[in-house]
């Protein structure tokens, strides 16, 4: 009953948060650590959910996607900027709410040492969003991974720019409060993993397979050739644009990800990946 009650409440909360457009407070005493962290999710375009972030969490979810728009000044979170909306800022659906966790839960969101990811896809002009970000990521130091040159400082949050990326803006700083999300190209340019520790790319600029039947075996040495070198330099790798919708050949190419070692597996499918990754989590 006392487990009962507790997922009440955070249903409770998932909704009260959800539905109004108007800052509250918020009881984050429910403890998000009842749900299994799943370290190979990743939630694609997650503000599209009916609860930004916490129906990722609920799920299990350790790597989390969100589009932002620069104006007037503000971080709006939307896929277009036709869609943008004054209530809905990158403080208000992740930075205040993920801060509010961490703190409520020992310092972590899941309540263990388990890393998320915020992935931040740039859609207006880099530089300009990129520099009015680091200046917003001042406020969440003390829950924020750090990076220079050579060296990352561990914190319960990585937030990591993709989209619009300001390489060489970035690669001037001295201090980072976010890494840069690489391409597969960017694998023969010998960045350290402390600028680029993601590895990202659409699915089918590398690969012609979409599930139907098994996967031909030049493109699994290619896709093998990818998360080695990735991984030999420190690097997480990623692909979006795989087949989402429910089906034998979603499940072949998830299947196919997981067995060659994808870090993160790309979805808008939030159950549909927690029950995939559960499954193989009992399995082993």
């Amino acid at each position: 009953m006392k487990y009962v009650h507790r997922l009440f409440n955070l249903v409770l909360i998932l909704i009260s948060v959800g539905c109004t457009t108007q800052p509250q407070v918020r009881d984050f005493s429910v403890p998000i650590q009842d749900t299994v962290p799943l370290v190979h999710a990743h939630a694609h375009n997650d503000y599209m959910h009916q609860h930004p972030l916490f129906d990722a969490l609920r799920h299990g979810f350790t790597s989390i996607e969100a589009d932002i728009h620069l104006v007037n000044d503000e971080l709006f979170v939307a896929h277009d900027r036709v869609n943008v909306k004054s209530e809905r800022t990158l403080k208000s659906l992740y930075l205040d709410p993920l801060k509010e966790i961490i703190n409520s839960h020992s310092g972590w969101v899941f309540g263990d040492s388990t890393q998320i990811t915020l992935l931040i896809d740039i859609k207006s002009d880099g530089k300009s969003t990129y520099r009015r970000l680091h200046k917003q990521l001042q406020e969440y130091k003390s829950i924020v991974t750090s990076f220079n040159e050579r060296q990352r400082h561990n914190k319960a949050l990585v937030i990591i720019i993709s989209g619009n990326r300001p390489l060489e803006y970035m690669q001037s700083q001295q201090y980072r409060l976010a890494a840069y999300d690489g391409r597969v190209s960017d694998l023969e340019k010998g960045y350290h993993n402390t600028m680029v520790p993601l590895i990202s790319d659409r699915w089918s600029s590398h690969f012609d397979w979409k599930g139907t039947g098994t996967i031909p075996g030049e493109e699994e040495i290619k896709l093998l050739k990818i998360i080695t070198q990735a991984h030999e330099n420190g690097q997480q790798v990623r692909f979006w644009a795989t087949p989402d919708y429910p089906s034998e050949d979603r499940q072949r190419v998830w299947n196919t990800l997981y067995k060659a070692g994808v870090d993160l597996i790309n979805t808008d499918d939030l159950e549909g990946l927690q029950s995939f990754l559960l499954d193989k989590m009992r399995a082993e």
